[in-house]
C-alpha cells in the first residue's frame, strides 16, 4: 500500500518491514532500509521508544536522538497485553517481508511473535533478531557493555589513562549495519527459494568483527593489543601530531608517503635514516621518530601543513568539530544534510549513492501512534 508522499521507487520498494525494535541498532537499520524504498512500520509499546525522551539536545521539543534514526517510517503503538493490539502486531508480522526485533531473548515467545511462530504463519518472512550477547544471554544489550566486553574500550584511550568508550554508540551502529546486510542476504535467498530464515546478530560478535586488526591480532597470533592513544599499532606515523596551533592527523601508509612527508617538513635526514626507511622500522622506532616530526611540525599551523602535505600527496587532516565537519563535507561536494517529509525535518543524508535509485526521504520521523489508521488499512482491518 503506497500513500501520497511515500516511496514509489527505490531498490527496496515493495518490501514491508515490521520494525519491533527500539533505541539504536534496530531503528538505524530500518531507517536505512526505508531510505532505500522499503515501507517500514515502527511498532512501539505504550511507553514509546526510549529515545523519544533522551534529551537534550532537542528540536521543537523532540529529542534529536530519536529524530536522527527514525525518518521514513510509519508508527503505531501496540500493547501486546491487549487482545486487539496483539492481533494487529501478529497480522503485521504475518504480512511482512522482514521482521526486525531487539527484545531480550525469549521476550516475544509468549506473544506468538518469536521466529518459530512467525515462520509457521509466514514462511517467506526474513526474521532478524538483534540481541546484546546472543540468544542464550539475558544480559541487556547496551552499547557501552558491548564496548567493554568486546575489548574495544581496552584499546581506546591514552596508554597511561583509563579505558575509554568511543564518542558514539559505535557497536550499536555496526550491529545495525550487520542486521541490514543479513536481512538483504536472506531476502536474496528467499527470492531464490521462496523461504525466509532466521538471521541473528548481536553486539558482542559485531564488535569483535569490527575490531578487525585488533581482534585479528589475538585470533591469529595470540597478541593482546594495548591502548596507544591516537597511534596505530602497525603503521607510523599514523595519528595526531601537534602543530603551531593545533593537532594534525597524519596517515602515512607507505614508504613513499613517508619520503614525501619528510621533504615537505624539511627533514631530509629522517627520510634517509636507515632506522626509518620502512614502515616496520618506523613502527618499532616511533619513540625516536616522534620528536623529530613534532619539532618540524611546530613551525607551521595545522591549516598550512594540511595544504602543503595534501599538495605533496601525503594523507593528512585537521581534527574538526561537528560544525566544521559538516562545512568540510559541503566543500567537498558531499552535502551531508537531507530533509525528510513535508515538514522538511533535517537529518544526516543516507551514506550510499545509487546511480539509478537514489535514496528518498518522503516521511519525517513519526509521532507516537501517528499511523494507526494507516496500518489498519494496510492490513485490511484485521481487527474489527
Amino acid at each position: 500500500m503506497t500513500a501520497p508522499g511515500e516511496h514509489t521507487a527505490g531498490p527496496l520498494a515493495g518490501l514491508l518491514v515490521a520494525d519491533f525494535s527500539r533505541v539504536l541498532a534496530g531503528p538505524y537499520c530500518t531507517m536505512l532500509l526505508a531510505d532505500q524504498g522499503a515501507t517500514v512500520v515502527k511498532v512501539e509499546g505504550p511507553a514509546g521508544d526510549e529515545t523519544r525522551h533522551w534529551m537534550p539536545p532537542s528540536r521543537d521539543g523532540e529529542a534529536t536522538y530519536y529524530l536522527s534514526i527514525n525518518r521514513g517510517k510509519r508508527a503505531i503503538t501496540l500493547d501486546f497485553d491487549d487482545v486487539e493490539d496483539l492481533a494487529l502486531a501478529r497480522a503485521l508480522a504475518h504480512r511482512a517481508d522482514v521482521v526486525i526485533a531487539n527484545f531480550k531473548p525469549g521476550g516475544l515467545t509468549r506473544f506468538g511473535l518469536d521466529y518459530d511462530a512467525v515462520h509457521a504463519a509466514n514462511p517467506r518472512a526474513v526474521y532478524v533478531s538483534i540481541t546484546g550477547f546472543g540468544a542464550d544471554s539475558a544480559l541487556p544489550g547496551y552499547d557501552v557493555l558491548g564496548q567493554a566486553l568486546s575489548g574495544l574500550m581496552s584499546v581506546t584511550g591514552a596508554p597511561d589513562g583509563e579505558p575509554t568508550k568511543a564518542g558514539v554508540a559505535i557497536v550499536d551502529v555496526v550491529t545495525g549495519l550487520h542486521a541490514g546486510l543479513g536481512a538483504l542476504a536472506a531476502l536474496r535467498h528467499r527470492d531464490a527459494t521462496g523461504q525466509g530464515q532466521h538471521v541473528e546478530v548481536n553486539l558482542l560478535s559485531s564488535a569483535l568483527s569490527a575490531l578487525v586488526n585488533q581482534s585479528g591480532a589475538y585470533a591469529v597470533a595470540g597478541v593482546v593489543p594495548e591502548r596507544l592513544g591516537n597511534d596505530h599499532p602497525s603503521v607510523y606515523p599514523y595519528g595526531a601530531f601537534p602543530t603551531a596551533d593545533g593537532e594534525l592527523v597524519l596517515a602515512v601508509g607507505n614508504d613513499g608517503q613517508f619520503q614525501r612527508l619528510c621533504l615537505v617538513l624539511g627533514i631530509p635526514d629522517a627520510a634517509a635514516d636507515p632506522r626509518f626507511l620502512h614502515n616496520a622500522d618506523r613502527s618499532m622506532g616511533r619513540e625516536t621518530l616522534r620528536p623529530v616530526l613534532e619539532r618540524a611540525l611546530a613551525a607551521r599551523s595545522a591549516t598550512d601543513w594540511e595544504a602543503r602535505l595534501t599538495a605533496a600527496g601525503v594523507p593528512c587532516a585537521p581534527i574538526l568539530a561537528m560544525d566544521a565537519a559538516f562545512a568540510r563535507a559541503r566543500a567537498l561536494g558531499l552535502d551531508p544534510v537531507a530533509h525528510a517529509g513535508a515538514e522538511r525535518v533535517p537529518g544526516v543524508r543516507h551514506p550510499i549513492s545509487f546511480s539509478a535509485t537514489p535514496p528518498e526521504y518522503p516521511l519525517a520521523p513519526p509521532a507516537a501512534d501517528a499511523d494507526r489508521a494507516w496500518v489498519r488499512r494496510l492490513l485490511g482491518d484485521p481487527v474489527p
